[in-house]
């Protein structure tokens, strides 16, 4: 009796402690089933380019407008419509005939009066000399250098008017006032022309380099030059600030530009100012009128703070929000202030700290606030790397379908 009392003491021991294993080991299946697994980034600071995308267009370097400054028939169209030109290149041939008549009388004139300025300077002279001795009286002298003045203003009128006949018979030959592509013709060879007349004869536009004319809000300039003047941005004064150009089928533009100028006045019916870029164009690939969106460096952030977009998400305010692992690997809501988005990542101004875990996977498993994670670096959740054991009922159909029927003979 007493063996078998000892017996049972000891079996009744061994069931108490198995029991409380189970119990410890259920607790503790129940806490780490409440850890849920996420994979969080820790807030960062970092050195980053600031730019601004802008909407633009683009706009020819320099325009001529070509019109004749002479009235005539036109002979000749010595272009040929769509090619590049080079300023000095003759564009069109009017009819010189009654130009050249004109220089050719302007000429003869002028030799006239050359000759007649030659014989009033010799009887002027003749007459200084005579008129100190008392040969000639001092009316006749001064009646001889008056001639001989005159003749030397006739000679000086005759050469102005040479001159003014010369000028209008080359402007008979219509060049191009810049180089650049020149256009179409709307005049035609047997068109009569007129000096200044309003319609121009053709328009030559110079594409290599191009301006890029965008706009941008008194608002971000005003926020721009605060930032450059409190430190927050830094840019170099030295150097003129760097542009990209986006092209409408999304392609970047392979060649870089810089930043020339900005408005000096606000256009009163949008509130923007208007910023003007240089590009070379070699190729001309780029057109006058063309829709571009023009990537303009602003300055440098050196303590900027980013998070991946794909850890912020929006309340039912429309408010950014992200999810915070506190020390004690529990969550919390939080909303923050975003500045601008920066490839796929945004600027934060406010809301997170440096050194702080922010969720960006594991999400939508976080049902409530204050749960318990277990947070691990982004991309190594064991949960998105592991395949699901499949049961062993199918396992064996599995294996049951791997095994074809015999073909029949």
């Amino acid at each position: 009796m007493q063996y078998r009392t000892i017996r049972l003491g000891a079996f009744v021991l061994a069931a108490l402690a198995l029991a409380s294993c189970g119990k410890q080991d259920a607790a503790q299946q129940q806490a780490g089933a409440q850890a849920v697994e996420v994979g969080v980034v820790e807030v960062a600071m970092r050195k980053v380019v600031m730019t601004s995308e802008l909407p633009g267009r683009t706009n020819p370097y320099q325009v001529a407008e070509v019109r004749p400054q002479v009235g005539g028939i036109i002979l000749q169209r010595l272009f040929k419509e769509g090619a590049d030109v080079r300023r000095g290149d003759t564009l069109y041939q009017i009819d010189p005939a009654t130009y050249q008549a004109t220089y050719n009388s302007a000429v003869a004139t002028q030799a006239k009066a050359e000759a007649t300025l030659a014989s009033a300077k010799s009887r002027a002279e003749r007459y200084a000399d005579l008129v100190k001795i008392n040969a000639v009286s001092k009316q006749e002298f001064d009646d001889a250098d008056a001639a001989h003045k005159q003749a030397v203003a006739d000679v000086e009128s005759a050469k102005a008017a040479v001159e003014n006949a010369r000028i209008n018979l080359a402007y008979t030959k219509v060049t191009a006032p810049i180089s650049g592509r020149i256009g179409k013709s709307d005049f035609t060879p047997g068109a009569l022309v007129t000096a200044s007349q309003p319609v121009a004869l053709t328009k030559i536009q110079q594409l290599d380099p191009i301006y890029v004319d965008v706009t941008q809000s008194s608002v971000e300039w005003l926020r721009l030059k605060r930032e450059i003047e409190t430190g927050i941005l830094k840019t170099d004064n030295k150097k003129q600030a760097k542009a990209k150009l986006k092209l409408e089928d999304g392609q970047m533009y392979p060649h870089e530009g810089k930043l020339e100028f900005s408005d000096v006045t606000v256009d009163q019916a949008t509130g923007m100012i208007t910023l003007r870029a240089v590009f070379p164009n070699p190729k001309h690939d780029l057109l006058p009128g063309m829709y571009v969106r023009a990537v303009l460096e602003e300055g440098v952030n050196e303590q900027a703070i980013t998070i991946p977009q794909t850890a912020v998400s929006r309340d039912q305010k429309g408010a950014p929000l992200v999810t915070v692992v506190t020390p004690d690997n529990k969550i919390e809501r939080r909303n923050i202030a975003v500045d601008r988005e920066i490839g796929n990542e945004w600027l934060v101004s406010s809301g997170v700290k440096v050194g702080e875990k922010l969720v960006v996977e594991g999400i939508q498993r976080l049902t409530m606030p204050g749960i318990t994670v277990n947070p691990v670096p982004a991309g190594q959740m064991k949960s998105a790397t592991e395949k699901p054991k499949a049961a062993a009922g199918d396992e064996k159909n599995d294996a049951r379908a791997d095994v074809k029927p015999a073909a029949k003979k």
